[in-house]
């Protein structure tokens, strides 16, 4: 439970709902609110609802007085930013958080969102959001920040307003939705907040606003012209002279402008710009261009993709933005008929074309860094018609992760595409192989099966083989260790031979030995067994194969194990009994330590 230096009573946050005919939903959204454990009030603002919610609101104040309160509103359903602006006027907490009556939190959400808040004194904290049928922001949530600059983040391409809000930032800077709006209404509020925030934060380990499709499909943004793309760009323009207003021309305004061309003016030149008529589409393009007129700088035309870079530069070309929005919205067809290995290359062929486009100027494999997708390497194909082959020099990758995507390039538009869930079923996966001292391990991915290159086995665990071959005892209670190791079928290089590992199997407790790498994969140590401490331990060896140290059980027979043995030092009877486990037959060792009182007891008993 978060506290306050306000006193125990304070509310730490105040969670706003609208609702407007919302009965079904109301139970799910409103135990998600009492459920989370910081001081909290959920300020219910009723829409003029005529289904039955408003009885069901008032059946759970009364049972809640102490979190909820109930604001009837005479209103109809004209947009959810009366009812939150309501709701912000009757919050007493020091932040606010909006939440829609047919969504629902996760039961975490307000205690992580309000601890990374406090932590940073953040104006405001996106918690990270998932969709349940509707599609949902990702970008901003790759990672938790507890201090994400605007300009440096994606978090502005999240503008809808499912986030904790300092509440003081509201006020001090008048901060509300649009009124009468049925669309974007919470652009403009966030937009503002934004512009305004000192510190932004973002908690993107937990699940913390399920945003849900309603089965009926009367929500709002569900309706059949909810995105019209004419009330879009007429809607759009107010939250982007809003923030021009505090924001001067600069790198920074051209970061921010670049989400609203993207995301909001130059996405009606898509698939539904496709679906309009002639008519529609010269009135499609005129009002972008009107956008683009007043707000379209160099600074923000170098931050796009290319499509978008040729569609403002084609406004005045209906059927050019027409061939634009097929190729955008063409499906990427692609197969993946073989990959296997030629020496230290990874061949790898298949096909791939764009639906309903009859040519395309060029074709490459591009291997993409899964955790720095600024990381790519771009091989041009060898083609013969839609048939593709490319030879990928393992050797010249860096450790880490590579998802292998085919590039089409039309019209200088380049298409992306997944390479390997669709596949001919005699394409397996290619053997693990050692690549200059690197283990490479090419896969296909679990959920859907795509081809990726696991360079140093940081999520695919690198198969070997450490044996025993003898241990003796010698000096010190040191014992003597001889093995051999192989990785993937071949024998290592001696560097990258690391360290025996000892874990205690309870505890977890770690204590490393060195090694002796040999010749032609052996190895030998002399762990120094009897100063471990009490407890059974498991031996490990441990090598370097370009990524994260992979450990390597180490096994053995019960013929290459020296026997137990004892010692009295400092009135301590010391035990360690080697042996080789059941079954599987590996290395561990039992160290006990027995005072002459207790050894004496245990014989008598």
């Amino acid at each position: 439970m978060s506290t306050t230096a306000n006193g125990d009573d304070a509310v730490d946050v105040s969670v706003v709902i609208p609702v407007h005919n919302c009965r079904p939903y109301l139970d799910r959204c409103l135990t998600s609110a009492l459920v989370q454990r910081v001081r909290k009030e959920i300020v219910v603002v009723d829409d003029g609802s005529t289904d039955g919610s408003a009885e069901l609101l008032d059946l759970y104040a009364e049972y809640h007085s102490d979190s909820i309160k109930v604001v009837h509103a005479p209103g109809g359903g004209g947009g959810a930013g009366g009812p939150r602006n309501l709701g912000i006027e009757h919050a007493t907490g020091r932040y606010v958080f909006f939440c829609d009556a047919d969504d629902y939190l996760g039961p975490e959400a307000l205690e992580r969102m309000l601890a990374i808040a406090d932590r940073n004194d953040s104006d405001i904290v996106l918690g990270k959001i998932v969709g349940h049928g509707r599609r949902a922001p990702q970008s901003m949530f790759q990672h938790n920040a507890d201090r994400a600059e605007l300009g440096d983040s994606t978090v502005y391409n999240s503008l809808s307003c499912f986030k904790l809000f300092r509440r003081e930032l509201l006020e001090r800077h008048r901060i509300r939705f649009g009124e009468g709006m049925l669309i974007g209404e919470d652009i403009l509020f966030t937009a503002h907040a934004y512009v305004h925030a000192g510190v932004i934060s973002v908690v993107a380990d937990y699940d913390c606003y399920h945003l849900m499709s309603r089965p009926d499909g009367s929500s709002i943004m569900q309706q059949a012209g909810s995105r019209d793309p004419l009330v879009w760009l007429t809607m759009i323009r107010e939250p982007i002279r809003l923030m021009a207003r505090h924001v001067p021309p600069g790198p920074l305004r051209d970061h921010l402008l670049r989400r609203h061309f993207r995301l909001d003016v130059f996405a009606q030149l898509g698939q539904v710009f496709l679906e309009s008529d002639d008519v529609r589409r010269k009135d499609i393009a005129r009002e972008v261009a009107a956008l683009c007129d007043e707000w379209y700088t160099p600074g923000v035309h170098e931050r796009l993709s290319a499509i978008d870079r040729q569609r403002a530069t084609a406004l005045d070309d209906i059927d050019r933005l027409v061939r634009l929005a097929r190729i955008e919205n063409s499906t990427v067809r692609r197969r993946l008929t073989g990959v296997r290995w030629d020496g230290d290359c990874l061949v790898v062929t298949g096909a791939a074309r764009l639906a309903g486009i009859t040519r395309d100027d060029g074709l490459a494999v591009v291997l993409r860094s899964r955790h720095d997708s600024a990381r790519e390497v771009v091989l041009p194909a060898e083609r013969k018609g839609a048939e593709f082959s490319v030879r990928i020099d393992v050797g010249e990758l860096d450790s880490g992760v590579w998802d292998l995507k085919v590039a089409l390039e039309t019209e200088g538009v380049i298409r992306l595409g997944r390479l390997g869930a669709e596949r001919d079923t005699s394409v397996g996966r290619p053997p693990p192989r050692l690549v200059g001292g690197v283990a490479v391990l090419p896969y296909f991915t679990r959920d859907n099966g795509n081809l990726s290159i696991d360079v140093g086995g940081h999520v695919v665990a690198v198969p070997g083989v450490a044996r025993l071959v003898r241990t003796r005892w010698t000096l010190g209670h040191r014992l003597l260790v001889d093995g051999e190791v192989s990785v993937a079928g071949a024998v290592p290089s001696a560097s990258a031979i690391r360290r025996i590992v000892w874990r205690e199997r309870n505890t977890g407790c770690e204590r490393t030995d060195r090694v002796v790498a040999l010749a032609g994969g052996g190895f030998a140590a002399r762990p120094a067994v009897g100063r471990l401490t009490p407890g059974t331990w498991d031996a490990y060896l441990e090598l370097a194969l370009g990524g994260p140290p992979a450990r390597f059980r180490i096994e053995t027979g019960t013929d290459a194990v020296a026997p137990q043995r004892r010692w009295w030092a400092a009135a301590l009877l010391r035990t360690v009994q080697p042996y080789a486990t059941p079954g599987k037959g590996r290395l561990s060792a039992v160290v006990r330590r027995l005072t002459a009182e207790r050894l004496v007891k245990k014989i008598v008993r």
